[in-house]
């Protein structure tokens, strides 16, 4: 048994993905299941930089600016 010292405690994520984590799953499903983390995990990315996007007021231009397809 591989013993480990934390310097803080477990988030509530953290110690949800141990639960399920202590089960064996076969190879596919794991790959499966690290998707599905991957891909939550991206929305909620997505989800906080549209919010930004929008508060900034930035445009399409904006971007084309920041990609360099518009010159000032």
């Amino acid at each position: 048994m591989v013993k480990i010292s934390l310097d803080k405690p477990l988030t509530n994520m953290q110690v949800e993905l141990l639960k399920l984590f202590a089960s064996d799953l076969p190879e596919k499903n794991l790959r499966d299941l690290k998707e599905l983390i991957s891909d939550y995990l991206l929305d909620l990315a997505r989800t906080e930089a549209d919010k930004e996007w929008d508060k900034k007021g930035y445009s399409k231009a904006t971007a084309d600016k920041w990609l360099g397809k518009i010159k000032e």
